[in-house]
Order: structure tokens, then sequence, then C-alpha cells
């Protein structure tokens, strides 16, 4: 893998607090190289641009608790100071404390889950863990099944990091966080095109980053089939469920995105969503950075960044309207988010990322705004909404029962 590369990818990971040690040593050794000064100037500018409002603190007191964290991060994660500071380590410490910031945007501080037809901001509280439900389901994880061109199972969640396969002139490895790298080597002679196919259970996500450098995150129950080296004049992929991409810049090869629908996205380099799950009315592709066109037959649309196309899986047209970034992109960074969702929009995220089957007993008309970490248990998400007033939750099994 070349430096640029590792440096992304480590990155990114230490930004998702998913560095082992020995991988946050060897980030802070490519850091000491002014040479990724840009680079890491540029990627934390992205990160605060999807999560600058995450978190809201609403008084002093909490105020000051996260200072402190920020500070036992600084204090733990930053290199001895030497005798007398050089200008890297001046750097590197003030990127160290915005990695920590954005760290702290996915400790688990909950807003509180607000019902309204036209929702106004919820404040932010700290919440205690309960357990008050007999029956309780654990959060989803890193679960995927990496399927060859052969036909061959890899489980990814079981095996053990480092190279699992080689494919033509692509080596498939998985790093110590379970991320999956396809690491193209130097091309000798033209091997047949061979395509992977990478899914996630309900209850799983993943990160792959494919031949050319893009790097795609999987949502639960999502998939994505790809080629083990991109040849030609275009790069192709196909996806279901849900998928956020960071594309690597290739203006003679554009990347495409087909989905089962007919409807395909075409960048040249860009951050992009799209939600594309089959028990959704409509795909929806929203876009961070850099432009895409969205088709369907003979329509077409170009979106701009902040700006989301839908496609109704029974039409053609492709409407274009302002996205909600920070509940477009809650998913990838760590919480459910919501600004005035039905209860049948939340519970089909909850249903996928617990893998359980909700069931409900009579009529429920309510919307909810607010957002709480994906990384605790059911019966904390089921607890938060029912403090919102409305609902009322029980867990049988893996059957979530949702009565007014």
């Amino acid at each position: 893998m070349d430096n640029s590369l590792l440096f992304a990818t480590l990155f990114r990971k230490y930004l998702d607090n998913n560095c082992s040690p020995a991988e946050v040593d060897q980030l802070m050794d490519l850091l000491k190289d002014e040479a990724y000064k840009e680079q890491a100037d540029e990627m934390i500018g992205r990160q605060l641009a999807v999560q600058k409002d995450a978190v809201r603190p609403v008084d002093g007191a909490l105020n000051e608790r996260l200072s402190l964290r920020l500070q036992s991060i600084l204090e733990t994660e930053t290199p001895a100071v030497p005798a007398k500071p050089t200008h890297n380590f001046r750097r590197n410490r003030s990127w160290l404390a915005a990695a920590a910031v954005l760290l702290l945007l996915g400790t688990g501080t909950f807003m509180w889950l607000n019902r309204s037809t036209i929702p106004p901001k919820p404040p932010v509280v700290q919440e205690q863990p309960k357990n008050e439900l007999k029956n309780d389901v654990l959060p989803g994880g890193n679960k995927a099944l990496l399927t060859l061109g052969n036909g061959t199972t890899i489980i990814l969640d079981s095996a053990h990091p480092g190279t699992l396969t080689q494919q033509g002139n692509t080596r498939v490895v998985k790093l110590n966080d379970g991320q999956l790298l396809y690491n193209e080597a130097a091309k000798s002679g033209t091997p047949p095109l061979t395509y992977n196919t990478l899914s996630t259970p309900r209850g799983g996500q993943y990160q792959l980053v494919l031949p050319d450098g893009s790097t795609v995150w999987l949502n639960a129950a999502s998939s994505i089939r790809f080629p083990t080296a991109f040849t030609g004049n275009e790069r192709n992929v196909e996806i279901t469920g849900e998928a956020y991409f960071e594309v690597k810049k290739n203006a003679a090869m554009p990347f495409t995105v087909k989905m089962n629908n007919g409807t395909a996205v075409k960048v040249l380099g860009t951050q992009f969503n799209i939600n594309a799950y089959d028990d959704e009315e409509t795909i929806k592709t929203t876009l961070l950075e850099g432009a895409v066109k969205i088709t369907k037959k003979a329509e077409s649309a170009i979106i701009k960044p902040g700006e989301q196309a839908s496609v109704s899986q029974s039409s053609n047209n492709i409407p274009v309207l302002t996205a909600d970034l920070e509940e477009v992109m809650a998913w990838k960074n760590g919480s459910f988010q919501f600004n005035g969702a039905t209860i049948e929009t939340v519970m089909r995220q909850i249903s996928r990322w617990y893998d359980v089957e909700v069931e409900y007993k009579g009529k429920i008309s309510l919307h909810f705004a607010g957002a709480i970490s994906r990384n605790v248990n059911i019966s904390q998400v089921l607890e938060m909404l029912e403090k919102a007033g409305g609902i009322k939750t029980s867990i049988t099994g893996k059957k979530v029962i949702v009565a007014p």
C-alpha cells in the first residue's frame, strides 16, 4: 500500500476510534512528515463539515466535562514533548486536538427525542445506561460476508487479520480493525476479470477500500458487487441497501454506482451517500462533496453538495431537495438521528441495526426528532423513544412490540 493511501486509511480509523496501539504509533510516525499536513487538514475539514452540530452542550457543567474529556484524550494520545518542541510536534498536537473533538462526537452523548410534526432542534442531555427491560439486544457491529468470484465465501468477522486471498494482481487484506482492503499490485499481464461481493447482515456494517483506493462504508443489510481490478475506461459497482462512498478522482475513468431498479449514479471523484433499501419508498442519493449525475431510464439530474435526489421505486422522476446532512450521515458516524421521522422510519432503522422484527399494536401517528448512539443496547434506544411520549415498547426474543 502506498504511504498516501496508508495514511488516509489510518487517519479514518483514528477518527472512528478503531486504531490499535500499533496503528496509532504508525500514524504518529507518518504525521512527522510535513508532506501529509495538507492531506490531514483536508480530511479534518471534511469530518467537521459533516459533524459540526452533532453535539451542542447546553450548560456550563457539560462544557466542563467535555473539556476534561478532551484534555484526557490529548494527554493520552500525544507523544512525549521534546525539550525543544519542533514544528511537526506543534502541528501534530493541533491535529490531535481536532481528532479528539471528533471522537467526542461519537462517545454516546444523547439528545432527547422529541415528538413533533415540525420538530425544534432538541437539547443535549447525558443519559446513564439503563436496562429495565427483561429482554435486551446488543447493538450491531463489524460483520460481513465476502463472496469471491469462484463462489467461495469468507466470514470476515471471524477471519484473522492479514492476507485473505490473492486474485489476479490484487491482494485482499483484512486490517486489524476488520476493514477490508483490496491492494492492487503492479500489473503483469491481463488476468481475467473477477467480481467479488461484500454483504452485511442485519446487525452488521463494514468498511471496504476498493482496488482504486476509493473507500466504501456499508450499512446493515447491504451489499456491494465490484471487480477485483478496475480496467478499461470506467469503474462500475452495484449496491443494495445503504452505502457511503469516498471516490478517488480519476477523470479518465468515471465511477458509476448501479442499483436494482435501474437507477445509476455517475461521479468523477466525490463523497456521497446512497440509501437504496427495498423497503424504503425512494432511493436517495445525498452529495457531500463534488458533483454526481443520477439517471433512471431517460430521466437524469445533477446535484450539488448539500442536495439530495430521490428516485421512486415506481417512477422515473428525480426531484432534488436540500438535504439534512447530519441525519443522512448519522449511521456512518455511529448514531441514529431523526428530524420529524415517522415511527415506521425510526423502527426500520432500529430493526436493521439490531436484527429484530417489529410488530405494531394499534395505529401510531407520531414524528420524532433527536439523536442517540448506535453503540448502546436496544433497551436504551427504546427507552428514549418512550420518554418522548406516545408509545410503549416491549421485547419478546428478537421481536419488538410497539403500542400507543
